[in-house]
């Protein structure tokens, strides 16, 4: 029997109900509504969770997410306040979720006044303590940005910036299956070296893709097998 996690991300709640023309709480209320409805063993919300960071926009947040929060792990995006974040969120911020043989490790990419991302050295080192101390035998790493080209119309120079140290750190490990990501607001699917790369839709607005919203549901299989169900609104 398959087990699973859901994804969600982008979610740019902020204390004034518009944001880029549409109504992001109204947005993530229906997100939330369809996700009640499936079966899962995880949520994970990959960065920009407010738009403007404020303490009572994550509150808001906790609030609207709370009927599907029960297993979380949150990591923050460039829109993100980290210390407002991590309040709020304290047991969530940055936490590993574990799912039968699976170990899903978040990473921090957000630098400070930045969009583009980058993982720090430590950031790498501390990643490399964390695969290899897992008792799992699968791992799916999870950031913000995308660290690879997002093959559209999106500015690849708000991706990234240090893929190249990133992939060099984590190519040395077989257990890896797959990385996900938010930030570009596109839901598309990638491969590199038998792993399985995913960007996951925005529950707000998509930059690329249909006028809908979005959010992933992933299938994990006990041989390792990890498939994703892209699901719109």
């Amino acid at each position: 029997m398959n087990n699973s996690f859901i994804q969600i991300s982008d979610c740019h709640i902020d204390d004034e109900i518009n944001v880029w023309g549409t109504d992001s709480q109204k947005n993530l209320n229906s997100i939330v509504n369809s996700i009640s409805n499936r079966n899962y063993d995880a949520l994970i919300i990959s960065g920009d969770l407010a738009h403007n960071g404020t303490a009572s926009s994550y509150s808001l947040l906790k609030d609207i997410i709370h009927p599907i929060s029960n297993n979380l792990a949150i990591l923050p995006g460039n829109h993100d306040n980290k210390l407002n974040l991590s309040s709020v969120f304290s047991k969530h911020y940055l936490s590993k979720l574990t799912i039968a043989d699976w170990e899903i490790i978040s990473i921090d990419s957000v630098q400070e006044n930045k969009t583009s991302g980058f993982i720090k050295k430590a950031e790498l080192e501390l990643l490399t303590k964390k695969i290899l101390s897992s008792t799992k035998k699968f791992i799916i790493l999870c950031l913000h940005h995308p660290p690879v080209s997002m093959d559209s119309n999106w500015d690849d120079n708000k991706s990234l910036e240090n893929s190249d140290d990133f992939f060099q750190t984590i190519d040395k490990f077989s257990n890896i299956k797959a990385i996900i990501w938010g930030h570009a607001h596109q839901g598309s699917k990638f491969y590199r070296n038998n792993v399985k790369l995913f960007s996951c839709p925005s529950t707000t607005l998509q930059f690329n893709g249909p006028k809908m919203i979005g959010y992933n549901h992933f299938n994990l299989s006990d041989k390792g097998e990890i498939n994703c169900d892209m699901v719109w609104l």
